[in-house]
């Protein structure tokens, strides 16, 4: 661990940082409970599960229902779920709760090979995520008349800077939360969904490829606590880099992080799923999920909008 520490210290910006902030240990509890639904049909609930990877590790699983379910995983992205299955014609609520302990190190360049396929799939829009839509001409403008240079790895960063500088992060009114490219460009505001569809979309329209990101902050000046809203960030490929990490939405909030949120991201965070348009069953190809972080109903076979009850909360082992 003092080898990693010495490392992070001289590469990073200048910048107090904690050993929290390197890598957290933690107890993630995650539990809903949808209310009634038509007994004469199959109710289907994909719950998704926390990722695993280099900066994250799932150390233990428990797991209640109500209902009998089986893990998948989704196609496109990897994305993890649990899928419970209430079979037609029987009556009750639905219950579920996981609680996952989680190892999550600080995120840092992820140096891999970027497959051709992933290069397309990340340089593709989204439904509300457009590439080179003229809606962008006048930020990209601004970006290629700030950059350093022409190379990807500077109009990354004065993409960075431009999202951060000039969008507010403020959820007020109707229209913030939807991850949509078009209504921040307008509107100029929003929260992380709105801050990384701006960014990804620029990146993306740059032929630079990135990603989104979601789940929930695990914050370092506490024990633990309740959690009252998700969180996201993106990531953009470099060939020099590999996947570099930023968290735009957090840097606008706090400007004193706006280096700290470029290329690292502290271990303050569980990630749950990636990518936007999520098709989880044969219902999603012609209604998919803009993102996925709570739970996903079906009624007989028909996407279903229904409130679900959730509560999240944590633990902190250190």
């Amino acid at each position: 661990m003092r080898s990693f520490l010495l490392i992070l210290f001289i590469c990073m910006p200048q910048s107090a940082i904690t050993e929290n902030e390197l890598i957290r240990r933690f107890e993630f509890n995650y539990r809903f409970l949808a209310g009634e639904f038509p007994s004469h049909k199959a109710v289907d609930i994909y719950i998704p599960m926390p990722v695993v990877n280099g900066s994250q590790r799932i150390m233990s699983t428990q797991f209640r229902s109500s209902f009998a379910g089986k893990e998948g995983v989704e196609s496109t992205h990897g994305n993890r779920y649990f899928h419970i299955r209430r079979p037609a014609n029987l009556n009750g609520p639905i219950d579920a709760e996981f609680t996952w302990v989680v190892e999550r190190k600080m995120l840092t360049d992820d140096p891999q090979a970027l497959s051709e396929k992933d290069r397309q799939r990340y340089l593709a829009p989204n439904n509300l995520v457009p590439v080179g839509h003229k809606i962008l001409d006048p930020i990209r403008t601004e970006i290629h008349s700030s950059r350093a240079d022409q190379s990807a790895i500077a109009t990354a960063r004065a993409i960075y800077d431009w999202v951060v500088e000039n969008i507010e992060y403020k959820k007020i009114g109707g229209g913030w939360g939807n991850g949509d490219t078009f209504w921040v460009s307008n509107q100029r505001m929003g929260n992380c969904t709105d801050f990384h569809a701006l960014f990804i979309s620029l990146a993306r329209s740059e032929g630079i490829p990135a990603r989104f990101e979601i789940g929930f902050r695990i914050p370092l000046s506490m024990a633990g606590g309740s959690i009252n809203n998700y969180h996201c960030w993106a990531q953009f490929y470099l060939p020099e880099r590999g996947w570099v990490p930023v968290d735009a939405a957090e840097a606008a909030q706090h400007p004193e992080l706006k280096e700290m949120r470029y290329g690292y991201l502290p271990a303050d965070r569980i990630h749950f799923s990636t990518g936007r348009d999520i098709v989880l069953s044969p219902a999603g190809e012609y209604q998919a999920l803009n993102f996925f972080i709570y739970p996903y109903v079906e009624v007989g076979g028909v996407p279903w909008k229904v409130n679900l009850k959730t509560e999240f909360s944590y633990r902190a082992f250190n």
